[in-house]
């Protein structure tokens, strides 16, 4: 798993809607990158419903969300669409995993992301990162507490 200070690695991936998400394009405002394992799933279900409920917690500090999973854009489409997501979820589908596994969140036995979040600073530098176990939601209260790291 990325260290705080580690700088995060770069991507280009597909969010729910087949539109190319690039890190580097981000540049210049933090982001929140939520590895999850499984549309539709009972805990990432209850997790993405959270972060969308707080919402406005990421958008009045400037940070961008990112959801991604090893499904299909197809899947997380679908996802979006019957839970109103209004963020991106992207798909680390093909070459499958290769996102998470350079984050260090790739379970390869099961092939999907783990439960693991990194807050990026403007300039792609992780200040927070934290993880669950498999079946156990994050807390939301470890966003706060990570974007209040982004402003000192």
């Amino acid at each position: 798993m990325l260290e705080i200070g580690a700088t995060a690695p770069e991507f280009t991936l597909q969010n729910q809607f087949g539109e190319p998400i690039a890190l580097s394009g981000l540049r210049g405002r933090a982001v929140a990158v939520v590895f999850f394992p499984f549309a539709f799933s009972g805990t990432c279900t209850g997790e993405l419903c959270r972060l969308q409920d707080g919402l406005p917690v990421f958008e009045d500090a400037g940070v961008r969300l990112l959801a991604v999973s090893t499904d299909s854009k197809y899947a997380l489409r679908a996802f979006a669409r019957e839970e109103s997501f209004d963020f991106d979820l992207l798909s680390d589908f093909w070459p499958h995993g290769e996102v998470a596994q350079r984050y260090g969140v790739f379970d390869p036995v099961g092939g999907l992301a783990e439960r693991a979040t990194f807050v990026l600073d403007p300039e792609g530098v992780v200040v927070d990162a934290f993880r669950s176990e498999r079946g156990v939601p994050r807390e939301f209260e470890a966003y706060r507490t990570a974007i209040a790291r982004l402003h000192g």
